[in-house]
């Protein structure tokens, strides 16, 4: 997952819109785009839509639900669950406990429908609460249904009192970029993707290059948006480049040709367990965007 864009599920406008944005991921958003009395609406709209319209796109399916908390997810599973989503995305996650909690649901909305048994994954959003951010380590074994981690800022903001989440340069504050650094840390403890958060303001582009720039660098895997033109500067940013390709399948390469030791030389330079892993994950998000080695 590079890209994963956000489409309001009350507007089918905008889903078809999203749906053809060329985005890996396309997430139906049940919960903050819409209006707590579109709810119901967006259900029937966003069900419909996803029946009618999967064949249009390649991307994978995913729809944001209202909260645990809110009385609104069970709701919301019964509307959407038939519609054969590939995931769910779990707002305002506080604990690998709520991707378990989710997971029970998830099961019986699929024996109900005929779906196999853990099928619909989950990406949690594990930093809208505070509490959330403490528990960031508890994912790790929690569920095979986990498909990475991802974080917000908005969310996190109001739960602690922050009048900004970042500082008159643009750059995230101290505690968001200890919320940042725990989702990196806690999707490689969970050994899935780490997912970067949006970045709001879709008209500056440059500023939103730079900081999928940093977050690839970083370890990020992927990076979420809000609006169509976001989605091809994401997949630049997420897809590997072919010289990086072509070093990391030589350092595979000679580890397999010497046995798989615990260091090898290439061209003078030694490389060792670290750097192999490192290789083999930067492969892997190549086959992934459909690159060859």
């Amino acid at each position: 997952m590079r890209s994963l864009l956000f489409v309001p599920g009350d507007s089918e406008k905008k889903l078809e819109k999203g749906f053809g944005a060329g985005a890996d991921v396309v997430i139906v958003d049940l919960e903050d785009s819409v209006a707590p009395q579109n709810k119901a609406l967006a259900r029937e709209i966003a069900a419909h839509f996803i029946v009618g319209h999967r064949q249009q796109t390649s991307a994978a399916i995913y729809v944001r639900v209202n909260d645990l908390s809110t009385g609104l997810t069970d709701d919301d599973l019964a509307a959407l669950v038939a519609a054969r989503p590939d995931g769910i995305i779990l707002p305002k996650s506080n604990s690998g406990q709520d991707v378990q909690h989710l997971s029970a649901k998830l099961r019986v909305r699929e024996a109900e429908n005929g779906l196999p048994d853990g099928g619909i994954k989950v990406l949690p959003i594990i930093t809208e609460t505070a509490a959330g951010v403490l528990a960031a380590a508890t994912y790790a074994g929690t569920n095979t249904r986990l498909a990475g981690l991802t974080w917000g800022a908005e969310d996190l903001s109001a739960s602690i009192g922050a009048r900004a989440a970042r500082d008159e340069r643009g750059r995230y504050t101290d505690v968001f970029r200890f919320a940042r650094t725990m989702t990196i840390l806690a999707a490689g403890a969970a050994e899935v993707a780490a997912i970067d958060t949006v970045f709001p303001n879709f008209r500056d582009m440059a500023a939103f290059e730079a900081e999928c720039t940093e977050a690839e660098r970083d370890g990020f895997t992927g990076k979420m948006a809000i609006h169509p033109a976001q989605v091809p500067v994401i997949n630049a940013a997420f897809t590997p480049f072919a010289e990086a390709v072509k070093h990391s399948a030589s350092i595979v390469a000679a580890f397999e040709a010497a046995g798989n030791p615990g260091v090898v030389g290439i061209d003078g330079k030694m490389y060792d367990r670290p750097h192999l892993r490192l290789a083999e994950r930067l492969l892997a998000r190549a086959r992934a965007a459909g690159i060859s080695a």
